[in-house]
């Protein structure tokens, strides 16, 4: 059926009959979109007929098919024949005009585009049937505003928009306004169409260069004057306002080789602002002349480039003079002294001029900054004159460079200033110097120390240094070695008959001037693995005397004297009078003599007369009524004073006033190693008997000593623990004579 058919209606389109209908009677009916669906009632059949047909018009663009279905069947309801689809299609009819997609279309170009440049793509919708004239669709330009030159073409079948000339310039026609048109059946004028309008923006490109309005230039400026604006230079530029196109950069071409000037642009007003940024002198340049070029700050097109070149100016300074103060130049002045030159030394010193005149006369010097006072400068000829003896090693903050700072002043009070540079000539003036002060070696485990020096002259009299003893006669050449090790250290080693103790070595170094010095080295050759142990065995070493500790020694030397006899000999054991004595506290702090004073008051000479011993011990014993007992005053402090006289009576009193001196009391570890280790070895040899002189087990036994310094455990008893009064001080013992007295108090001796 034809889309828009105009009828009449009701009007037939087909008739539908069945086979059956030569013997039966046939009754027709349909169904389907038209007849019981939407749109309802669009179609019918004659039930006897079976002609199909159609009440109204149709728009194919709403409906372009309806798939009917026609039922034949006989008056009881029997289906006759088959269901038979009957599909009606409704013809297109060119009714729809095209349509553009925007009723108004935007685009941009640069008025720098080539030809054939695409501007932009205009496109129309059609909704009649696809692929048929009535959706071929050709497009067109009706009109361009303004009118002359044709710049823009249409592809007819895509609706491209391109240009078709290069004449395009923005500051003439910064806008065009294209009217198009959309037709279908391929154009025909027969064809229905629609307009749309299309504006097209010429955008701004660089291709009008900034221009000065005028060639040359003129400006002044007082001499001395900087940071002043002395010139501001217009240009024009046709090109769109405010963008990088427009904007100048300006550039000092020639004239600027001094730094003197520089050349801004002021964002506002695109003009170039020339300022002074450092003082121009009269008396050198009455004038100068700059070059000014201008650019923007957009490249040019490449158009431009090819045809135009950089729009330059000139611009001529006036330099204006000025009545001017001294000139300080150059601001710093060079003159060479010799360190330890006598007072009163002059030398040239600094010089000033007046710019007017070129000279010195009339000019004063004054000194501002002296930091150590060395010069004083003469106020006519500005010479200087040494006022003490340079030292270039006191000078700051470098060696040989010592600054002073000078006023010139002119008959107006006009003045600049100025600084003396004196650089200082070093003389060898100083003797090398050895760094170290106390040294610790520790034998084995070291085998030497290094040792350096320092000269604080300039290395031309400094190193090499030569190391050497100072008295080669000396026996620290036979137990000590000094070998060089580079040009400012030496090594110090020793030879293996070294003893542990503390030497003192007197090393003598030079420079390679002949200057020298000797330094006594204090060297520590220790016993130990670390320096730092030293160091706390010296520090212990200083109260190792004092009343604890030799309490402690005294304390053990006791307890294995009388282990030693008793256990020996099985004698009958001390008197019950001597019971409480037989430990007693002792206030002694330092060695004495072979004396100790016994408890009834009277001076007691020792058995083997150690005289070299301690003060308050004994050897071996003390002869007392038949007994081998120690006794020691309990207490306050003794003096060996009170106990030197043999055979005088004292009281218990004359023994303990004052502090016992012990300056002279102090010894080394190992001389105390050597005086109580064979008497030690002796008393513990004795305990380990029994009466038959047979070694016993239960009594002290040997244990391996681990070095200097063990902290010994409890050794093997030889009497059962008994109770003792005036005893406790025991408990506060050093591990090692913890030991000794657990020994000798746990079994009866």
């Amino acid at each position: 059926m034809q889309e828009n058919s105009l009828g009449p209606f009701p009007m037939l389109l087909q008739q539908v009959q069945s086979d059956a209908a030569q013997n039966y009677t046939i009754f027709y009916s349909i169904s389907g979109r038209g007849v019981d669906q939407e749109p309802l009632n669009l179609f019918f059949i004659e039930r006897d007929t079976g002609n199909l047909y159609c009440t109204r018009p149709v728009d194919r663009e709403e409906y372009d098919v309806f798939d009917l279905v026609a039922y034949a069947s006989t008056a009881d309801g029997y289906s006759a024949d088959l269901p038979l689809p009957l599909p009606i299609r409704v013809e297109d009819e060119n009714d729809n005009h095209p349509v553009f997609t925007e009723s108004v279309y935007n685009f941009e170009v640069p008025e720098s585009s080539r030809l054939g440049t695409t501007v932009g793509v205009v496109c129309a919708t059609d909704r009649d049937e696809p692929d048929t004239m009535h959706t071929r669709l050709k497009y067109s330009i009706l009109e361009q505003m303004p009118r002359s030159p044709g710049l823009f073409s249409v592809h007819p079948s895509t609706g491209v928009i391109t240009t078709v000339s290069h004449s395009m310039d923005r500051e003439a026609v910064d806008k065009y306004v294209l009217l198009m048109k959309v037709q279908d059946m391929d154009g025909q004028f027969f064809g229905l169409m629609t307009t749309s309008t299309c504006v097209i923006t010429v955008k701004d490109s660089n291709d009008n260069p900034p221009t000065f309005r005028q060639n040359t230039y003129e400006a002044s400026i007082d001499e001395n004057a900087f940071n002043m604006e002395i010139l501001r230079i217009p240009i024009d530029d046709k090109d769109l306002i405010n963008t990088a196109n427009w904007r100048a950069n300006f550039t000092i071409i020639k004239g600027n080789e001094n730094g003197h000037f520089k050349i801004t642009t002021d964002k506002e007003t695109n003009e170039g602002v020339l300022w002074v940024v450092k003082p121009l002198n009269h008396e050198e340049n009455h004038q100068v002349i700059l070059e000014i070029g201008v650019s923007n700050e957009a490249p040019f097109t490449r158009d431009v480039l090819r045809t135009i070149t950089m729009n330059r100016a000139s611009v001529t300074v006036h330099v204006i003079d000025q009545d001017e103060g001294p000139e300080c130049s150059p601001a710093a002045q060079y003159v060479r002294i010799k360190e330890n030159s006598e007072v009163g030394l002059k030398i040239n010193g600094y010089k000033a001029y007046d710019p007017e005149t070129r000279n010195s006369n009339s000019i004063r010097y004054r000194k501002l900054n002296d930091p150590k006072g060395w010069l004083t400068i003469d106020e006519i000829s500005g010479s200087i004159k040494t006022s003490k003896v340079l030292d270039r090693e006191a000078a700051s903050p470098r060696d040989d460079l010592y600054n002073i700072t000078v006023l010139a002043i002119d008959q107006d009070g006009r003045s600049c200033t100025g600084t003396l540079v004196v650089t200082i000539e070093d003389v060898n003036d100083n003797a090398p110097e050895i760094l170290q002060n106390d040294i610790i070696i520790c034998k084995p485990k070291m085998a030497y120390t290094d040792i350096s020096a320092v000269d604080p002259d300039e290395p031309i009299h400094g190193a090499p240094f030569s190391f050497s003893f100072a008295n080669p006669a000396s026996d620290i050449n036979r137990l000590w070695i000094l070998t060089k090790v580079n040009d400012t250290a030496a090594r110090l080693s020793y030879r293996k008959n070294a003893e542990f103790q503390e030497y003192i070595i007197p090393i003598t170094v030079n420079d390679r001037a002949g200057q020298s010095a000797t330094k006594k080295l204090k060297v520590n050759l220790c016993d130990c693995t670390h320096p730092t142990q030293c160091r706390s065995a010296s520090r212990s070493s200083g109260i190792v005397l004092g009343k604890w500790a030799i309490l402690a020694i005294l304390l053990g030397l006791a307890l294995l004297s009388i282990c030693g006899v008793v256990g020996a000999k099985k004698r009958k054991g001390f008197p019950e009078d001597l019971a409480q004595q037989n430990l007693i506290i002792s206030n002694t702090e330092a060695p004495g003599d072979d004396k100790v004073c016994s408890a009834n008051g009277f001076t007691t000479n020792t058995v083997n007369n150690l005289s070299h011993g301690f003060c308050g011990t004994v050897g071996s014993g003390v002869k007392n009524g038949g007994q081998d007992v120690i006794e020691m005053v309990k207490g306050g402090h003794q003096t060996s004073e009170s106990c030197q006289a043999v055979g005088h009576h004292q009281t218990l009193d004359s023994c303990r006033g004052g502090h016992l001196d012990v300056d002279n009391c102090r010894y080394t570890y190992s001389e105390w190693h050597s005086f109580t280790q064979p008497r030690l070895g002796e008393k513990l040899h004795l305990c380990n008997q029994n009466e038959d002189q047979v070694p016993s087990r239960d009594y002290v036994l040997t244990y391996s000593y681990e070095g200097r310094g063990s902290p010994a455990g409890s050794v093997g008893c030889c009497s059962e623990k008994q109770e003792e009064e005036g005893l406790d001080f025991l408990n506060n013992l050093e591990p090692k004579f913890t030991a000794l007295a657990d020994t000798c108090t746990k079994r009866e001796c």
